[in-house]
């Protein structure tokens, strides 16, 4: 149960992370990649020292540790990253969320590949009852899109589905295999730091196409270094932490409590309210999550 709490929270600090990194991209600030270059770099002076402080180990590290790390790193937090923040620019901003609910389907699929999680009946019933909670959460959104009216798409929405579909895979892979670096003996420090380190060197080559990042006010830099304590370093301490006690497909089930913790931060500070099958959408996902939590299935 400490395992869900953990995450539980993660998830209410990313949900925080919104009031600043969309304000930043919605207002052409800032470049996606930037914003996301800008947190690897300071992650990766916060963290790689915990990081090279473990040379000792990573002296005999495998190749197999290596590849996890890419996928951590490299795919999970850089550009899986960038490819969500992108997707907006190319798809209705609700829908780009709505597609994300499909990580859990990816994660649950490759710990049983990766990691060998057997995968019951019941965990099944449950999972869909934990996604059948996530929907309704979303319930505004879907309805919009669901009107005669609704703008589905902007104009290069074929590489809007690309660049979601590829944040869906990194993602969910993300998830498994730093399980699989934790259940070798890793410790939590260690993969966070292996993440952004790895995460910052493949962002280095995107920048080459990007504006020199001098060119951004003080004032942006401060917001992203306020993400970064928020959702780099708070979030992904007791995402890790979490991820160390539970299965890596009950994590990813228990990660759509972020969009959850979004739409009430939306509720207190933009004044957006949640509708009641919102709230009952929430109360589901609780109770669903909890229950694979308790039965540990």
């Amino acid at each position: 149960m400490i395992g869900f709490l953990f995450v539980f929270a993660a998830c209410l600090f990313w949900a925080l992370d919104t009031l600043i990194r969309y304000p930043l991209i919605n207002n052409r600030l800032i470049s996606a990649t930037s914003i996301v270059f800008i947190e690897h770099l300071l992650l990766s002076a916060i963290f790689g020292v915990v990081f090279f402080k473990s040379l000792k180990r990573l002296k005999h590290i495998k190749k197999n540790h290596l590849v996890s790390f890419f996928v951590v790193g490299g795919i999970g937090s850089a550009l899986a990253t960038v490819a969500f923040t992108k997707a907006f620019s190319y798809l209705n901003p609700s829908l780009v969320i709505l597609l994300q609910k499909f990580q859990p389907v990816v994660a649950i699929l490759l710990a049983r590949l990766v990691l060998k999680e057997r995968i019951n009946l019941q965990f099944i019933f449950w999972a869909i009852v934990c996604l059948i909670g996530a929907l309704l959460i979303s319930s505004q959104d879907i309805f919009q899109l669901l009107k005669p009216s609704s703008e589905l798409h902007f104009q290069g929405a074929g590489l809007g589905y690309a660049l979601v579909s590829f944040s869906i895979l990194g993602w969910g892979a993300s998830t498994v295999f730093g399980k699989k670096l934790l259940d070798e003996g890793y410790k939590h420090e260690q993969v966070i730091g292996g993440r952004f380190l790895v995460g910052f060197i493949c962002l280095i080559p995107l920048m080459s196409f990007e504006p020199n990042i001098n060119i951004y006010s003080v004032d942006t830099f401060g917001k992203i270094s306020l993400m970064v304590l928020v959702s780099g370093v708070l979030a992904m301490y007791l995402y890790y932490n979490g991820l160390r006690h539970i299965s890596a497909r009950a994590c990813s089930l228990t990660e759509l409590f972020f969009p959850f913790f979004a739409v009430i931060v939306n509720w207190i500070f933009l004044d957006a309210k949640l509708t009641l099958l919102q709230i009952v959408g929430g109360l589901v996902l609780l109770f669903g999550s909890i229950v694979i939590q308790l039965k540990k299935y």
